[in-house]
């Protein structure tokens, strides 16, 4: 008799669960669910980086995908052994004694500093810089430096920290604050007690300044000399963290009843979506796995050996277990990707759409026909005509931090940049120089992880942007000079959510194991045109020098 786990991936726009048959890796149901809020923009001012995400869009969307792929699965309830969450991070959120968040409470129901604090909010710029010179300056440990030595302004402290200065009621009324992943997965568990959790070694490691040398959180000296609210928070987080092989718990009556699930289910300790895409990506040693979405999130592990003492600068975080227990998780990435393409789409159409809408001469159907095929076409056309001009063909450059920069050398304070425009500069030339833009920005996280002595045999790419766009995989394996396999999964985090649920079930011993009998292997494969990668050698060069412009300009 097989046994089953599901995988469940919050991503920023949408959660997504599968239903896995063990033995082989065969997802067998799917189901996605639009956050319905986040959609309509609710609780979001972009305007100000400011963005935020109400936790019932993720406990809606979590009970509806797991009810589809159970029902639609026919599989008996006591065969699904493990479910396993992964979401986007650092996005915290503020909760009362119970663990419940204050959104939930009436009166912080529209509140935006209760919602969840989404990943890719930077409105925690000045207090990531305050974390950063304090770290150098205050004569102890400097807790950034299993951090790439710089704190970002996307991470767990820099946003609780700008959240409790801001909004003194929700200061006041938070007892603690936790993880997406973590919360997610307290509810399915049906925790009472924040501080008696099993929180994310992922989460914590990589956003939290956690670390094992140091005895968990950082120094409450240190974070005194910040606020003294958060030395006092400290004693209601943790000390101890656990890796996504492990249980958190069981499955609770109440979500048994609801997801048609038994209490026998049980549910492991939450993790970041990139981390699970890695392993549902079947990272080893020595690979990159690139996980490209709106953002990308770089990722590679390392045997204690090879990392033997090392501080790999200017990335996010190297942590023990993170990714696979047994190595060292390393992580990267960029604020913006398929985010800084959707940008332009969205400055191209916005007018457009708006002088549909106000036309006298078309009906309601034909305005809202239209607007839906401009949308749903431009991308498409936009890659198809930029596909068709050769690289050396155009003069006009991008920098892609349209989003801040994540690595190396975390700075959100940064913006984009084009440069070479002329009379004859068109919309695809920009689109391609953005593709350009964002494909060099995976080029210099490459070079800072060959400058700190990682080596990188091989890529992977996974996620939405890998699937679906032939434009982006080529200039990449061209920026990159390497091949970049495209792994089969249409859903890879989900899939290494899943990867960890049957090792903490018990099924397989080892994260390892499961990636052998579990993975789904690749089915495409970019090549590097040699013709092209010269080219792009030296539009690297110069991307390098449009950076350091710009940089010390701002």
């Amino acid at each position: 008799m097989s046994n089953y786990v599901i995988g469940v991936d919050f991503g920023t726009d949408s959660v997504r669960a599968i239903l896995v048959n063990t033995s082989n890796g065969e997802t067998l149901s799917g189901e996605v669910f639009p956050y319905p809020r986040w959609k309509a923009g609710k609780y979001c001012l972009p305007i100000k980086n400011q963005f935020r995400q109400h936790p019932l869009d993720h406990l809606e969307g979590l009970e509806h995908t797991i009810k589809k792929v159970v029902a639609g699965s026919g599989i008996p309830p006591e065969q699904i052994k493990g479910i396993c969450v992964d979401t986007t991070g650092s996005s915290p959120m503020a909760v009362a004694k119970d663990g419940t968040p204050l959104a939930l409470l009436p009166e912080f129901a529209d509140n935006p500093n209760a919602m969840m604090v989404l990943w890719k909010d930077h409105t925690a710029i000045q207090e990531a810089e305050e974390i950063n010179a304090l770290a150098r300056n205050w004569g102890g440990e400097d807790f950034t430096k299993y951090e790439g030595g710089i704190y970002s302004s996307e991470w767990f402290w820099a946003k609780i920290l700008h959240i409790i200065r801001e909004d003194p009621q929700v200061a006041e009324a938070a007892y603690s604050w936790m993880e997406h992943c973590d919360y997610i997965t307290y509810s399915l568990v049906g925790g009472s007690s924040p501080e008696n959790f099993k929180r994310s070694r992922c989460a914590a490691g990589h956003k939290a300044l956690w670390h094992e040398s140091w005895g968990g959180l950082p120094d409450a000296a240190f974070l005194s000399k910040l606020d003294n609210r958060l030395a006092s928070l400290k004693e209601r987080l943790y000390t101890d963290t656990y890796t996504s092989d492990t249980a958190a718990g069981t499955l609770s009556k109440k979500w048994a009843d609801k997801l048609g699930l038994n209490t026998d289910t049980v549910v492991a300790v939450g993790t970041f979506d990139a981390h699970s895409g890695a392993v549902g990506g079947e990272v080893s040693e020595h690979t990159l796995v690139k996980v490209m979405g709106t953002s990308t999130c770089d990722i590679m592990v390392a045997s204690y050996h090879d990392i033997a003492g090392k501080t790999v600068k200017g990335i996010c975080g190297q942590v023990d277990g993170s990714v696979i227990p047994g190595t060292i998780g390393l992580e990267a990435g960029q604020s913006g990707f398929g985010d800084v393409l959707a940008w332009f789409i969205q400055l191209l159409t916005q007018s457009a759409v708006q002088t549909i809408r106000d036309s006298t001469t078309l009906t309601e159907n034909q305005k809202t026909e239209l607007i839906s095929e401009v949308k749903e076409n431009l991308m498409a056309r936009l890659s198809r005509e930029a596909t068709e001009i050769n690289p050396e063909e155009t003069e006009v450059l991008a920098l892609d931090w349209i989003n801040g920069r994540r690595t190396p050398d975390a700075n959100q304070n940064l913006k984009g940049a084009l440069m070479g425009l002329s009379m004859g500069t068109d919309a695809p030339r920009v689109f391609k120089a953005l593709v350009d833009a964002i494909c060099f920005g995976s080029r210099s996280i490459v070079e800072r992880f060959k400058e700190e002595g990682v080596v990188i045999n091989k890529v992977i790419g996974l996620g939405g942007v890998a699937k679906k766009s032939h434009l982006v995989m080529q200039t990449m394996a061209d920026v990159l000079k390497m091949p970049i396999k495209v792994a089969s999964s249409e859903q890879a985090p989900a899939l290494g959510a899943a990867m960890y649920a049957a090792v903490a079930a018990g099924i397989y011993p080892d994260t390892q194991t499961a990636i052998l009998k579990m993975g789904n292997g690749f089915d495409k494969i970019y090549e590097p045109i040699s013709k092209h990668a010269k080219i792009y050698e030296e539009k690297y060069r110069q991307y390098l020098r449009l950076g350091d412009f710009v940089e010390n300009y701002q």
